[in-house]
């Protein structure tokens, strides 16, 4: 039998979990807003098909992960690196983070993204293996950094 604690807890769980996927309908849906009052954001299907594939993913790996622990800590780092990941992959799309977003200078950001995933499924999502992969991201992300130093 589930004590008080557990309830609260389970309680808990499910309310962050409505707020992440109810703020990422809010999010798809933010775009589609500003066209109605302005001109300056023009996105097609292509970008809404495109970002709510991403918000899936992102949203779904957290859930997973969220079923498959209780540890609190543990939860907070698997949301750090998703939003990491998710993040690069946004900014890459829509800007690039080196010059404009055709620069193929930016696929490199998939290579850490590579680096974060692979490490993570050889470490089994386990804790220490997890820490080690982590690692490894942050210091393919520091290659890419001095390696741009270097493209003119």
């Amino acid at each position: 039998m589930a004590t008080n604690m557990e309830r609260e807890h389970r309680r808990r769980g499910s309310t962050l979990r409505m707020l992440m996927w109810g703020g990422a309908a809010c999010l798809l849906l933010l775009p589609a807003v500003a066209m109605r009052f302005t001109t300056d954001v023009v996105w097609t299907a292509r970008d809404f098909i495109t970002f709510g594939a991403m918000l899936l993913v992102a949203c779904g790996t957290y859930e997973l992960a969220f079923r498959m622990t209780g540890n609190t800590a543990y939860r907070a780092g698997v949301g750090l690196a998703v939003l990491g990941a998710f993040l690069t992959v946004w900014f890459n799309l829509a800007v690039g983070v080196i010059g404009d977003e055709h620069n193929p200078a930016n696929l490199m950001f998939g290579g850490v993204l590579a680096v974060g995933i692979v490490g993570a499924l050889l470490a089994r999502f386990q804790p220490q293996g997890m820490m080690r992969a982590l690692m490894a991201t942050a210091i393919a992300q520091a290659v890419v950094g001095v390696v741009t130093l270097f493209i003119p």
